[in-house]
């Protein structure tokens, strides 16, 4: 398969730049801009996201989700203190052990059906505040949308928001799909976040249509004062950052981010009724982002992957997952869903 020739469905980090990020990045590429952030394009990225997430809103571009997440839940935390996650979360399963390695947190891990923590299964984690001899429960750490593709409802998150506050505990979003849920929600961003308590949000782009560009945003003084800092220390502080902050800019702008990631949302309803379709075929998992999840036959899958490029999720289940982006296409979802018809046929 060449360049350009062929789509994929393991991941919307495969799909290209949006025209529109492109663009932006072009149009900043001009003269000489203050660097470290103190650019005009940054200067308009502070207002945009104060219009998103509210006036208290303090944004800072990085480099990509892994620094975010380290970025915040560091700029959270204090060296004895730990952070309560799904044991599905990406900060768990999926950054390389930047948490703890790089920065030296204690992740308290709770399993969780749907991808989803509760107060309930907080409580699991959430204990031995003043013992001496267990990391102190500080953060917990919540994803939206789900590593498994689930959705929080605003009510879901409020009432894990003030329970988590009640113990004394702050409230991380990580936000790689945050497009996606708020596309499924129908909900502003505010609404979920600012609104309902979340203390710091790790804002995703890069998975929906920006070149590469994430940012940590603080919804709490304290941590708008301590984020700079830290940012710097973990390697996250850009210094032509208005390349960052103008693909930012331009997701944000006349709801591009809203556009992008509806459209990769219907992408996989549709990929989801086309399989359902297909007998043999098992969605396992509510399709409630972009993202679905399926259980067929290994031998299928084996020859499906020959064609198309996906994951298989579990290797003791057979469960795969597919991503829908930005760029997925009808013609590409119908394709696929008739090249399983084919692999369950034989």
């Amino acid at each position: 398969m060449q360049p350009g020739t062929w789509r994929g469905f393991a991941s919307d980090n495969y799909a290209g730049i949006h025209p529109d990020v492109l663009t932006a990045i072009s149009d900043v590429n001009d003269a000489h801009q203050v660097s470290y952030g103190d650019d005009d394009v940054t200067g308009a990225l502070r207002e945009i996201v104060r219009h998103h997430f509210g006036d208290h809103a303090a944004v800072f571009p990085v480099f990509n989700g892994t620094g975010a997440n380290v970025t915040a839940l560091t700029s959270m935390c204090r060296p004895w203190e730990a952070v309560v996650c799904a044991a599905s979360a990406h900060v768990n399963s999926d950054e390389g052990g930047a948490p703890e390695k790089v920065a030296g947190l204690k992740l308290w891990t709770v399993p969780t059906p749907d991808g989803k923590l509760t107060p309930e299964l907080l409580d699991t984690q959430a204990f031995g505040f003043g013992n001496v001899h267990r990391a102190q429960p500080r953060v917990v750490t919540v994803t939206q949308s789900t590593e498994l593709g689930t959705v929080y409802s605003v009510d879901e998150l409020k009432h894990l928001v003030s329970h988590a506050h009640s113990l004394g505990m702050l409230v991380h979003l990580d936000g790689a799909r945050i497009s996606n849920a708020a596309a499924s929600l129908g909900r502003s961003f505010k609404e979920f976040t600012t609104d309902i308590g979340i203390d710091a949000v790790s804002f995703g782009a890069t998975k929906n249509g920006t070149m590469g560009a994430e940012a940590v945003i603080s919804l709490r003084p304290e941590l708008t004062e301590a984020i700079p800092f830290v940012r710097k220390t973990n390697m996250q502080l850009a210094s032509k950052m208005r390349f960052i902050s103008a693909q930012l800019v331009a997701l944000l702008s006349d709801d591009l981010w809203l556009r992008n990631a509806g459209h990769a949302n219907a992408m996989a309803q549709r990929l989801s009724e086309g399989v359902r379709q297909i007998s043999g075929v098992q969605v396992v998992r509510p399709v409630q982002a972009n993202a679905i999840f399926a259980i067929l036959p290994a031998d299928v899958t084996a020859r499906l992957q020959d064609r198309f490029h996906f994951y298989t999720w579990d290797h003791i289940t057979g469960e795969v997952r597919w991503m829908c982006a930005w760029d997925t296409t009808e013609a590409d979802v119908d394709a696929f869903v008739a090249a399983i018809a084919e692999e369950m046929a034989r």
